[in-house]
């Protein structure tokens, strides 16, 4: 799970007054939290850039004057640093200035390159919104393209897609499965399924359900070892949890857990953490730890027996903060969304709760 800036909110347990955090997406700053699915950082360019014909020395400037280094530009290209020298090299002489300034260790923009790599990032920018368009008008009406982090679409989605496909046998779905930002306008993405406030811009947000969090472990590791009676008891277990924490910012972890459970002298230094949710549920699956767990993402493996849980506690996110459909409001009437809204809102609506 790729994390940048984490977005806050607060949550109090028994006498700890602290926030969790969105561990299910890679935020932006709260600030920034509405513009979190149409805008994509300039690092973003390299991925749509590489599909377009014709972008090789925008792409080169591009890359090059954001790295201001030669290497690290020609690594991300696929090039050697000589080509990618070769490649400044030649724009410049074409234009009859210099982009870069070079001394033996670094390289940094002239005052004419800083007015090139801002256009070069601007047509790269419009080029890909356009090749978005373009692909989408192309593929007609048939296809929807989804986007969502890889635990909601294998522990929420995939067991509930084939009710879908049989009640619309007319609507290809297709997956985008990544913990990145997408912008509709140039990503070719229709839906998408994200964890926030759900209060963004020009875009649609329908509420599919909230988040507590609990323990869970297999039964095997239930009913074997030491007995699991007490909060106390999970103190001779493994445990997992993920681990997010930003200027003292914590996700809910087995601290948080524990003193809620009233366990005050809880030492989590011999917890094991992830950077990803569905490394924390497979440690549960595999028998080899109790982790805490968002419900929603376990509940069939509770159903299916995989998982139980050994104490009913858990920790609620507060309910301003949910996972949501997105779409623009643009393409609210779009048949393909209208179907797929109503059905996802449905099965939403019938999910277990904690």
């Amino acid at each position: 799970m790729v994390m940048a800036d984490m977005i806050l909110y607060p949550f109090n347990c028994k006498h700890h007054s602290m926030f969790l955090i969105d561990a299910h997406l890679a935020p932006l700053k709260l600030k920034r939290e509405t513009s979190r699915f149409r805008f994509i950082i300039k690092i973003g360019l390299k991925i749509m850039s590489r599909m377009l014909p014709g972008t090789r020395a925008l792409r080169t400037l591009e890359a090059a004057g954001r790295h201001l280094n030669f290497t690290r530009a020609a690594d991300e290209l696929g090039l050697t640093p000589a080509a990618v020298s070769y490649q400044i090299k030649e724009i410049e002489d074409q234009l009859g200035i210099s982009l870069f300034t070079r001394t033996s260790r670094t390289i940094r923009l002239t005052e004419a390159g800083a007015v090139l790599l801002d256009a070069a990032v601007e047509s790269l920018d419009l080029l890909g919104r356009a090749a978005a368009r373009a692909r989408k008008m192309q593929r007609g009406v048939g296809l929807l393209k989804v986007t969502l982090d890889g635990t909601v679409a294998a522990k929420w989605l995939m067991p509930r897609i084939d009710a879908f496909r049989k009640a619309h046998p007319a609507i290809e779905l297709r997956f985008d499965i990544s913990y990145e930002l997408r912008d509709f306008e140039r990503d070719d993405i229709d839906v998408a399924i994200r964890f926030g406030l759900g209060k963004y811009p020009g875009l649609a947000a329908d509420r599919l359900f909230e988040n507590v969090i609990i323990p869970v472990c297999s039964p095997a590791l239930l009913n074997s070892g030491k007995p699991i009676l007490e909060p106390r008891d999970l103190l001779s277990h493994t445990l997992v949890h993920i681990d997010w924490v930003r200027q003292g910012i914590t996700w809910p972890n087995w601290r948080i857990w524990m003193a809620a459970a009233g366990v005050e002298d809880f030492d989590d230094s011999r917890c094991i953490v992830f950077g990803d949710s569905s490394h924390v549920i497979q440690a549960a699956l595999d028998g080899v730890a109790v982790a805490l767990a968002d419900f929603t993402m376990v509940a069939n493996d509770l159903s299916a027996g995989r998982l139980v849980r050994p104490f009913e506690l858990g920790i609620k996110i507060p309910p301003e903060f949910a996972y949501f459909l997105v779409y623009p409001e643009g393409s609210a009437h779009d048949p393909r969304i209208v179907a797929f809204r109503e059905w996802i809102l449905e099965e939403a609506r019938h999910a277990d709760t904690a």
